[in-house]
């Protein structure tokens, strides 16, 4: 057995079919423990249940080696994002892309503080493949306030600031 082989699991193994736009291809997945797949391709995050997350769309993806758990968390609102764990039987080379392709999309990521050194991030993402449109997300710190009306005004101003930074409308 190669040492390629060792390395990555399913390597004798054909790469999953999942549900995928035209030309997409998997670059790398992993097993859970119940025999489902988590595949990345270049565009998107491949979840069961036939799930396509662009990368643009997750917020963050952890790995937590000691129970071998995939933790996505999706952008958006704290209170109705989506939130996936997946305990998997080897992650290989999946990990490596996960970070690859996530930390592609981010265009600007940038702490405003407000009050000391709590305030919130403004960060922009694009599709890491392709001229894609620029998405904006603010991030709160614990303990801000979003509808505190000196938080709204330095938030609007930050992302004027960060618009004009990268050239955005």
């Amino acid at each position: 057995m190669s040492l390629w082989s060792r390395l990555r699991p399913g390597a004798r193994e054909r790469a999953p079919q999942v549900p995928s736009a035209a030309g997409e291809r998997v670059l790398a997945w992993a097993r859970t423990i119940d025999g489902e797949v988590v595949a990345g391709t270049r565009d998107a995050l491949h979840l069961p249940g036939d799930r396509r997350l662009p990368w643009e769309r997750v917020e963050t993806a952890d790995w937590d080696e000691e129970s071998g758990t995939l933790h996505v968390v999706e952008v958006g609102d704290p209170a109705t994002r989506g939130e996936h764990r997946y305990v998997l039987e080897d992650v290989g080379l999946l990990l490596s892309l996960v970070r690859e392709r996530v930390t592609a999309s981010i265009v600007l990521q940038r702490h405003v503080a407000v009050r000391g050194r709590r305030g919130f991030f403004v960060i922009a993402r694009r599709a890491p493949a392709g001229e894609r449109e620029v998405t904006w997300a603010l991030r709160h710190d614990a303990g801000v306030d979003p509808a505190d009306p000196e938080v709204r005004r330095a938030a609007a101003d930050a992302l004027e600031r960060a618009r004009g930074d990268i050239g955005a409308d």
